[in-house]
């Protein structure tokens, strides 16, 4: 098990990073997290959802996600109420102390799901969340030191030396648990050092005189990784460095419920294209593409967007000429209405007018839909006219219908076939509820080719860009060349002593 001194030190990369390490020695390996916080989701084959980490981890494993990886997935709403998705289907919304009182019910989850893992493969890697020395918490938990008791699991714990003061970070951890939980801790790791880690050598002495255990190794920061990011805790860092001598400039407008953003990882690896987070209208200035994400919260994001002026600018950048793509949550921003009768949205019941740059409408009663989808792309003229009968690989995840206007889409799923999204008279603005779209490059190309076309620039695609399974393999071997791998090995055979 993998545990962090706290959120955000790099648990769930490196937990990745080891999935990938154990799979290629031809161990069955699974991942797992009993409970996960995020707006950026995964859909199973069976259409659960689960934490886009453990996606990422299932991925490195070499096999399809589960929901058994991520048992109990809370997606906010508001700053004090989540949406609660047990086993992959949504049960109930709660506050923050509901959900605490809640939390003893749900631990025969936990075990569930993480004894049947264990049942079925070799290896499960087990990441925990935020810090196990929240003592205030420490009764109700359920993520962390609890886990690695019940399933006798060794600890390795982790701190980020980019966020400084990891020797009291990680020492003050330790010092912080139980009897019964320290003797769990096998041994430290150091992450996202910059530098020569021959300069933290008496670092590493001091850490393990210290704590009386070993480190087990120094984690170099692996620079422009291009990885799903879980939450948006990881969008600066995602979006820096995107800048640069740029054909294209594609603004990706932040939403403060912003979810799924992973959508733009893509367009960030392509040469040659700047992509850049806006805020507010001021910042918007002139780009070439304008992409609204998904968002957890339609109509409290719209509020945002009018406040923050951004209506008003994604409007005046149309008219001079910008292509706009919205994306699930996105998609529904663009059409004249969004309509919650019962409240389900964000609470409160209601119809918010949506920004009128598609002649589409939202209902948000329903339910949910959650589903992987494979389709192709429907002849259109605009920014998906060069991309026609591409196809389309992708999935669903929102609450609410928004009816097709010219759709952008013919999608199936299972024995059903269907259209999806909009798309206005001239195809400049383009909307669809598919999450993955721009992954795929007969998509995305054609898309930034049709772009440059139209504002008279020069946009050549260069070579292919790597792709996530290149990404794991080059984490991986950083990790493996920065570990004591005969240490760890050791420590998972041996266990809990």
């Amino acid at each position: 098990m993998l545990q962090g001194t706290s959120s955000g030190v790099g648990k769930s990369l490196l937990t990745a990073a080891l999935c990938r390490l154990f799979a290629r020695e031809g161990l069955a390996v699974r991942p797992f997290k009993a409970q996960n916080m995020a707006l950026n989701a995964a859909v199973t084959d069976d259409g659960g959802e689960i934490g886009r980490a453990q996606a990422l981890q299932a991925l490195a494993c070499g096999v399809p996600a589960t929901r058994d990886m991520n048992p109990i997935l809370l997606k906010p709403e508001t700053d004090s109420r989540s949406q609660v998705v047990l086993h992959g289907e949504v049960v109930e919304r709660l506050g923050a102390a509901d959900y605490h009182r809640r939390k003893a019910s749900l631990w025969p989850a936990v075990v569930e799901s993480l004894d049947r893992l264990r049942a079925a493969c070799d290896l499960v890697l087990i990441e925990g969340a935020g810090s196990p020395a929240e003592v205030n918490l420490r009764d109700r938990e359920l993520v962390n030191m609890r886990v690695a008791c019940h399933a006798g699991a060794p600890v390795l714990l982790v701190g980020d030396i980019d966020r400084g003061g990891v020797f009291a970070a990680l020492l003050g951890t330790l010092a912080l648990l139980r009897p019964v939980e320290r003797r769990h801790v096998r041994a430290m790791i150091v992450n996202n050092f910059r530098g020569d880690p021959a300069l933290f050598a008496d670092g590493v002495d001091f850490l393990s005189r210290k704590a009386r255990m070993p480190v087990l190794g120094v984690v170099p920061r692996v620079e422009g990784l291009r990885l799903p990011e879980e939450d948006s805790l990881g969008l600066e860092s995602a979006f820096a460095g995107a800048g640069g001598p740029h054909a294209l400039d594609v603004a990706v407008i932040r939403l403060p419920r912003i979810s799924n953003f992973d959508d733009c990882d893509a367009l960030l690896r392509e040469p040659g294209v700047r992509v850049r987070l806006v805020d507010h209208g001021d910042l918007l200035g002139d780009p070439d593409l304008v992409v609204l994400p998904g968002s957890k919260t339609t109509r409290a994001d719209l509020a945002a967007l009018r406040e923050r002026g951004l209506d008003r600018a994604v409007s005046a950048a149309r008219e001079r000429g910008a292509a706009v793509l919205g994306i699930c949550g996105g998609f529904q921003l663009l059409g004249t209405l969004v309509a919650d009768d019962d409240g389900s949205d964000d609470g409160a019941p209601g119809s918010t007018p949506g920004l009128g740059l598609l002649p589409t409408a939202t209902s948000m009663s329903g339910g949910k839909v959650v589903r992987p989808v494979t389709g192709r792309v429907l002849p259109r003229p605009g920014l998906l006219a060069l991309a026609a009968d591409a196809p389309v690989r992708g999935y669903e995840i929102h609450a609410g219908r928004t009816a097709p206007h010219e759709a952008a889409l013919c999608l199936r799923s299972g024995d059903e076939e269907w259209e999806d999204g909009a798309t206005s008279s001239d195809g400049w603005v383009v909307g669809t509820h598919v999450h993955g779209l721009l992954d795929e490059p007969a998509v995305r190309r054609p898309m930034l080719q049709a772009l440059a076309a139209r504002r008279g620039r020069h946009w050549r695609p260069g070579p292919p860009v790597p792709g996530v399974e290149a990404e794991l393999d080059r984490l991986a071997d950083a990790v493996a060349a920065a570990l004591d791998m005969n240490l760890l090995h050791r420590i998972v055979e041996e266990g809990v002593p």
